[in-house]
C-alpha cells in the first residue's frame, strides 16, 4: 500500500506508546492501523481521559485501514484455515490484502504463510 511501511499488530502500538527500545528501529517508519488494533487501544478498562487524548492523537499520524470486502473475505478464509481468533484473523486479513508486512510480537501468525511478518523482540 502506497505510504505505508508496516501494518502495526496492537502490541507493537502498546509498546511503541510506552516507549520500549524494541520500536527504536520503526519510529520513522510510517504505520497502518487495523481499526480492530484503534478498538483495542482505546477500549482498555481504566483507561484516563489523558491516555485517551494520546492514543487518539498518535492513531491520527498512523494510516488508519478499515475493514472492506477483500479484506472481510480474506478474514474468513484465514480464520477457517488457521483456526485464529477473529481479531487476529482480521489484522493478519488486512496485512496480506493491502500487501503490507505485520509489525508484531506474536509469535502466533508465524504459522499464516500467506503473511510478511517482521517479528519483534520486547
Amino acid at each position: 500500500m502506497s505510504g505505508i511501511d508496516y501494518l502495526a499488530d496492537t502490541n507493537a502500538l502498546i509498546y511503541l506508546l510506552s516507549g520500549n527500545p524494541c520500536m527504536e528501529p520503526y519510529l520513522s517508519a510510517r504505520l497502518g492501523v487495523s481499526v480492530i488494533s484503534e478498538m483495542g487501544l482505546l477500549s482498555f478498562p481504566g483507561i484516563s481521559p489523558d491516555e485517551t487524548n494520546t492514543i487518539r492523537s498518535f492513531l491520527g499520524e498512523c494510516a488508519s485501514l478499515l475493514l472492506d470486502t477483500a479484506v472481510k473475505e480474506r478474514t474468513i478464509s484465514l480464520r477457517k484455515q488457521y483456526r485464529i481468533k477473529l481479531p487476529d484473523a482480521i489484522i493478519a486479513a488486512t496485512a496480506v490484502e493491502k500487501g503490507l508486512p505485520l509489525l508484531t510480537a506474536d509469535r502466533g501468525f508465524t504459522k499464516i504463510e500467506e503473511l510478511s511478518l517482521e517479528l519483534l523482540q520486547p
